[in-house]
């Protein structure tokens, strides 16, 4: 042991400070290594385009600077010129009804079926009747020609002096018996034709179909009730098996005041607003003024037409019409106005502000923009944008400003 310098001892002891280096290393590269892949992920995120539906931005243009004046303002109903509650022809038990309320129908259509079991009975008789009547025709033909041979043969035998007068007197009686006999068969045949017509017409009626087309609103009847086209046994007959409305048809009546009807004339531009849409306007043209008055009221009836047929429009819906003075239109660059529009769709909020996207070099450009108003399902945009630019309408949410994006293709 004295041999053992302090030098070798020295030797033998383990450098700690560089395994403690060495694995501190190691640590660092994995460090590295997972930033750059975090970082490579976001960025492929961060590069990687969206789809995006878009649509143009369009320009429109108005005629008129300046709006027609409103002259008057009327309240009334939407109502339909033709409507039907339908019934049948004859009174019977139902057995089918075939429609639904909102259901559209065409005209003719098979809408409900009465029961025919005693009117079908009596319609295959009056049919054995005619064809009884038929083959008698037939039998008295042929009695008829076989008549007519006798005949000749006995005016050949009288020539020859072989038959007497009084046989041929005999032949032609026979022969003009039979001939009464087939002109009173083919009454009869007539007669009976006329039946079987009768009773096929009866039971057409017992089939009920649509006058008109047009959309079923209400359905009054089930199978099984009876059905009259009079009032007849209280509650339990009905009187019609639905009510269906021309929508084609619908127009506006209003009353107005007969001391303001010297402002309304035919042919008069209105614009209509249903209350159920405050924000959508209806153009309109007084179709005709109801040459009467009503003495309880003091209103003149007024029709009113839509220039446009619409789905949104449903009889019996409340309407304030605004009766239009003539507005004036000219040539001149100055009197006309002219708009962008956008679908609603397209516009978003951004903290109380009107912004859209544009799609511009494959990214989302937002612009902030001034909406001066709305019709129907477009907005009018003031500033902010230019006609033929594409607004994005629907697309990953939220959208940032220069996000990339890409247009689906339809």
């Amino acid at each position: 042991m004295s041999n053992v310098t302090p030098s070798a001892l020295e030797d033998l002891k383990i450098d700690r400070s560089a395994r403690r280096s060495g694995g501190s290393g190691w640590w660092w590269v994995l460090l590295v290594l997972l930033l750059l892949g975090a970082g490579g992920f976001f960025w492929q995120r961060q590069n990687q385009a969206a789809l995006v539906t878009t649509a143009p931005v369009l320009e429109e243009t108005s005629g008129a600077l300046r709006p027609a004046e409103t002259i008057l303002n009327a309240s009334g109903y939407v109502t339909a010129r033709r409507r039907a509650t339908v019934s049948s022809k004859a009174t019977g038990k139902i057995v089918e009804v075939l429609i639904e309320e909102g259901m559209a129908v065409k005209a003719g259509q098979l809408l409900a079926r009465l029961d025919a079991t005693n009117l079908d009975t009596t319609h295959r008789l009056a049919e054995a009747q005619l064809a009884a009547a038929s083959a008698a025709l037939a039998e008295i033909q042929v009695r008829l020609d076989e008549a007519r041979r006798e005949q000749r043969r006995v005016e050949s035998l009288a020539q020859q002096k072989i038959a007497s007068e009084a046989e041929q007197d005999a032949a032609e009686a026979q022969v003009k018996s039979f001939a009464a006999r087939l002109a009173a068969q083919q009454a009869e045949v007539v007669v009976a034709e006329r039946q079987v017509a009768l009773y096929r017409q009866q039971l057409d009626d017992l089939e009920i179909r649509a006058p008109f087309a047009g959309i079923v609103v209400t359905k009054n009847a089930q199978p099984g009730e009876m059905i009259s086209p009079l009032s007849a046994g209280g509650a339990f007959t009905r009187t019609g098996i639905c009510t269906i409305v021309d929508m084609g048809s619908l127009e506006i009546e209003v009353d107005v005041n007969e001391a303001f009807i010297n402002r309304v004339r035919e042919g008069q531009s209105v614009t209509a607003t249903l209350d159920a849409y405050p924000d959508w306007k209806i153009p309109g043209r007084v179709i005709a003024i109801i040459p009467t008055a009503d003495r309880q009221k003091a209103t003149v009836r007024v029709r009113i037409g839509f220039e446009e047929v619409d789905s949104r429009v449903l009889p019996d819906m409340g309407i304030k019409v605004a009766f239009q003075a003539e507005a004036s239109n000219t040539s001149d660059e100055k009197s006309v106005a002219r708009r962008l529009t956008i679908p609603q769709a397209a516009l978003r909020s951004d903290n109380g502000r009107d912004v859209v996207f544009v799609l511009q070099d494959n990214q989302a450009r937002r612009r902030e923009v001034q909406v001066i108003g709305r019709d129907g399902g477009r907005v009018q945009i003031a500033s902010g944008i230019a006609a033929g630019e594409r607004v994005i309408i629907t697309g990953p949410e939220p959208l940032g400003d220069s996000q990339r994006v890409k247009e689906k293709q339809p």
